[in-house]
């Protein structure tokens, strides 16, 4: 069976733009899903609808795989399943690591949609000796001090990190060492790696983070909206003042301006 160790996907050799590869697996998981339900053909609109890009991107992007479908049949599910699948290297075996079996590991090696997709968790690792033995998703826990031998062995190349921030730095280089070349890093830190070494970084408070900039944003715009509305009623309404209540034409107070706190004197006393 082929492993990581005598293979590497072909589209970097092909000009394949990184945004493109990027793209490749929402389109095959719709194309899968649509495998699923028998579905034989699909056309670009529909395709790009299921994958959340647009039509014009996607053909661009299936240019690059020489893929054009057929002008009102669209293209063709299964081949491009097959297309995409070869094309990121998952017609065959790859073997992966496991590196911190907390919580998140033990998630992750339970996680049942690597091996439909070509990975092999070939083995779960951690540095706690209570943890060495341990059944975690039917396999025992391995202790750190047998790392490059698990490697060597089953041929790895692609490491999965989720061990605390502090520890993470040291497993990468001790992977790398071993001959990982490619790193899915879930340790909320930076990892420095040698050229030739890819790391994608999931970092699960990050993208917490952004969606909390989208809902304050989107509070302040309707905080803008409903305060926009009410002062339109006002001034379509205005309500004359008594004469007897009305400040004499010489007074002297200050010129007010708005300031975020509601009106303010634009010139404030020392």
């Amino acid at each position: 069976m082929a492993t990581g160790r005598t293979h590497r996907p072909a589209t970097r050799s092909r000009g394949i733009p990184e945004a493109t590869v990027a793209r490749l697996p929402l389109y095959l998981r719709a194309l899968t899903a649509l495998s699923e339900r028998s579905v034989p053909t699909v056309s670009s609109e529909e395709l790009a609808a299921a994958a959340g890009v647009n039509s014009a991107k996607l053909r661009k992007d299936f240019s690059y795989l020489g893929s054009y479908g057929t002008r009102g049949v669209g293209y063709d599910v299964e081949y491009l399943v097959y297309q995409i699948s070869r094309e990121l290297g998952l017609t065959q075996d790859w073997p992966v690591v496991i590196v911190g079996i907390g919580n998140l590991g033990a998630a992750l090696a339970n996680y049942g949609g690597f091996a439909s997709r070509g990975f092999r968790v070939a083995a779960l690792i951690d540095a706690d000796p209570a943890m060495a033995g341990k059944p975690v998703a039917g396999m025992p826990v391995q202790h750190t001090d047998e790392l490059e031998k698990i490697i060597s062995e089953n041929g790895v190349s692609i490491g999965v990190i989720a061990t605390p921030a502090g520890a993470a730095q040291q497993v990468s280089e001790r992977l790398i060492a071993a001959g990982v070349t490619s790193i899915l890093n879930f340790a909320p830190t930076v990892l420095s790696v040698p050229e030739g070494v890819d790391v994608r970084k999931v970092d699960l408070s990050i993208e917490l983070q952004i969606l909390a900039f989208h809902e304050q944003r989107k509070a302040g715009e309707g905080a803008a909206a409903a305060a926009e509305a009410a002062g339109g009623e006002s001034a379509a309404l205005p309500l004359p003042q008594p004469a007897a209540t009305r400040a004499p034409a010489t007074a002297a107070a200050p010129p007010r301006k708005s300031g975020p706190e509601g009106d303010v004197p634009a010139v404030m006393p020392a």
